[in-house]
């Protein structure tokens, strides 16, 4: 089914990007689709744009278009049915500490220091860490669809921060970063299992978590949360855990 041919989108119009490289395959070419303009794209209307397999970015939506390769896959993990295993579980125990609050999107300095120090120590060279204030602002706290900061506290110390949107069918995890540089933690982990268990309060389906590469490193994690589904050629699929290391999801 054309998208165009969906009332709630037919204010909306599409265009391609030019080639740019690849952020996760080596020595590859990545181009988007992009959905325009960004002021219509409201939660009802991000929601049907989520199912598609887009994704956002700020008040920029778009979805990979890249020829021949169909790496990226839209994955979202189905809440209900979540079950964890037992290294979730120990990551589970290990934060049940953590003070959460909710929040509606804001600027704190707190906030952007966590990010600089996660951004540096996690994703050294791969340009995010290099962000300013803008372009942080402009990744994380701008939007256009109903969205939550939430804060992760540890006796009143800022140990990680996630902003999620709320949509129809589930929530999308749109960004998470924590403190990276304290041993034996999980905190990305926990940020998942939290995410899947607010989502089932509020009795909601799935847990949008991006796209899943399978073959790389940085992506291919997200699979351990069982039962998953992928955006296959159109249609969610189950998708089955692959064989990862121990501490399975730590990149999250």
């Amino acid at each position: 089914m054309s998208l165009l041919n969906d009332i709630p989108l037919s204010a909306l119009r599409f265009y391609m990007t030019a080639p740019y490289p690849c952020s996760y395959l080596p020595n590859l070419s990545a181009c988007s689709q992009v959905a325009t303009p960004a002021f219509l794209i409201n939660t009802q209307v991000y929601s049907e744009l989520l199912q598609h397999g887009f994704r956002r970015s700020g008040t920029y939506t778009y979805r990979p278009q890249c020829g021949s390769c169909s790496a990226c896959v839209p994955l979202r993990v189905l809440a209900k049915q979540f079950r964890p295993n037992r290294s979730q579980r120990r990551a589970w125990t290990l934060h049940a500490n953590l003070d959460v609050s909710l929040h509606r999107l804001q600027d704190n300095p707190e906030y952007y220091d966590l990010y600089q120090r996660y951004q540096c120590a996690r994703h050294k060279d791969g340009g995010m860490d290099n962000d300013d204030h803008e372009s942080y602002q402009n990744f994380l706290l701008q939007s256009h669809v109903d969205s939550l900061l939430v804060e992760f506290r540890d006796q009143d110390i800022l140990r990680m921060i996630s902003v999620i949107d709320l949509l129809s069918d589930g929530l999308s995890s749109v960004y998470t970063f924590y403190e990276p540089d304290l041993p034996g933690t999980r905190f990305g982990v926990y940020n998942v299992l939290w995410q899947i268990e607010l989502c089932r309060k509020l009795d909601l389906d799935f847990v949008y978590l991006g796209y899943w590469i399978k073959h790389s490193r940085k992506m291919a994690y997200k699979t351990v949360y069982q039962p998953a589904q992928g955006l296959i050629d159109g249609v969610w699929r189950m998708i089955d855990k692959p064989a990862l290391s121990p501490n399975e999801g730590d990149l999250s």
